[in-house]
């Protein structure tokens, strides 16, 4: 039996998001979702953009963004969260994929994002998602949903991740 819902989680910067998205370029189903981007400036990390599928783009956080909502040094943009991220984990038929790269403090801080999360993983539909190592009470009860595989991923393992995850998302069959 395969899963339906797969998350991949390890330490910051072990390859999480390029493992997703070579398991997105290895399959040819419809997908909806988004991937997060560093934003750098003169080299520098300054924040970190929302990038969907679809090709829309917006800010997740940035260190010139003020106000309540912080994680670390950044300010994070949940109008952003609500109007671009959300959106794009509906998914618009039956067999589309919902790709979430990713849920973290960040993107757990709109509660339309926890919300649209909760109900794409109740759904029909596959989900692949990243996922933090650590977390508040939210992250830790999605990690511990029976309808979730949660997968570590290291730097010694994610190169052979890739069909680990096509397999256990697709079975053996067609990607």
């Amino acid at each position: 039996m395969t899963a339906k819902n797969i998350f991949i989680t390890g330490p910051p910067r072990c390859g999480k998001s390029t493992l997703i998205e070579k398991v997105v370029q290895g399959t040819r189903r419809p997908m909806t979702g988004f991937f997060t981007r560093e934003l750098k400036e003169r080299g520098k990390r300054v924040g970190f953009s929302i990038n969907r599928l679809d090709g829309k783009t917006g800010i997740l956080a940035h260190q010139d963004i003020k106000g309540p909502f912080r994680v670390g040094k950044y300010g994070v943009n949940l109008a952003h969260i609500d109007r671009v991220a959300v959106p794009s984990m509906v998914p618009a038929h039956p067999d589309e994929i919902v790709v979430i790269d990713e849920v973290g403090k960040m993107e757990c801080l709109s509660e339309r994002f926890r919300q649209a999360l909760v109900e794409a993983l109740d759904s029909e539909n596959p989900v692949l998602a990243s996922i933090a190592l650590k977390g508040g009470p939210f992250i830790q009860t999605i990690k511990q949903r029976k309808d979730v595989l949660l997968l570590p991923i290291s730097e010694k393992n994610r190169d052979a991740m890739v069909a680990n995850v096509l397999n256990k998302l697709w079975g053996e069959g067609e990607p």
